[in-house]
């Protein structure tokens, strides 16, 4: 993902008015019983958002148009911040340590990938968080913080690397802020100033880019 994707956040002001969340492509076979066959042709789920709901002015308007030619289109992928889901936990609350398991210590282990656990129940998704927030990640190991300088996140890929490797069996877990990775589903951006003054919503159509 490197080479093709810039690590730059699409305009604030506007994936905070945008709309959009996760989709997934379930594949449904009914049969002649009237019984179904339900497969989940991704193992991921996939978010796709519409950010020209948050196009509110003409400056807006020139910041997405501006953003979208240094992307040259499909070609670069970019941060987006979800305004629903861009915490390891709860919306209302500040990242803390405990929010999300990473793993289990074996005595030799050092580096461990962020994630995200949705549900708890009966099939808990786990999502791989690869462009946390710089600067807003907290770790713990046994239920304990470490300090800042006890760890390094790569902001890039989302991999936490320890100064000493945890004891086996201690819980690592950490909390954070994250961007999702996409790029601009369309090579076409088309503008009607007539229609946008007159109230019409431009489309700004946005796909998530699966680390």
């Amino acid at each position: 993902m490197a080479d093709d994707f810039h690590e730059v956040l699409f305009p604030l002001d506007v994936s905070l008015r945008g709309s959009g969340g996760p989709r997934r492509l379930t594949e449904i076979v009914t049969l002649a019983s009237g019984r179904e066959h339900r497969n989940g042709r991704w193992a991921d789920s996939r978010r796709r958002y519409d950010a020209g709901f948050g196009v509110r002015g003409l400056d807006a308007l020139y910041a997405v148009l501006a953003f979208f030619e240094e992307r040259r289109g499909r070609l670069y992928g970019f941060r987006y911040r979800d305004r629903v889901d861009f915490r390891s936990g709860p919306p209302g609350r500040a990242p803390g340590p405990l929010d999300q398991p990473l793993g289990t210590g074996d005595g030799r282990t050092t580096a461990f990938q962020l994630a995200k656990t949705y549900g708890a129940g009966f099939a808990p998704y786990r999502r791989v968080i690869a462009k946390p927030v710089a600067g807003s990640v907290r770790v713990a190991v046994a239920g304990t913080p470490l300090p800042g300088s006890a760890f390094a996140c790569d902001p890039a890929t989302g991999r936490v690397t320890l100064s000493a490797a945890p004891a086996a069996g201690a819980a690592v877990t950490a909390g954070f802020a994250f961007d999702v990775p996409v790029r601009f589903d369309t090579d076409d951006l088309s503008i009607d100033l007539a229609a946008f003054t007159a109230g019409e919503i431009p489309r700004v159509p946005l796909v998530e880019i699966v680390p």
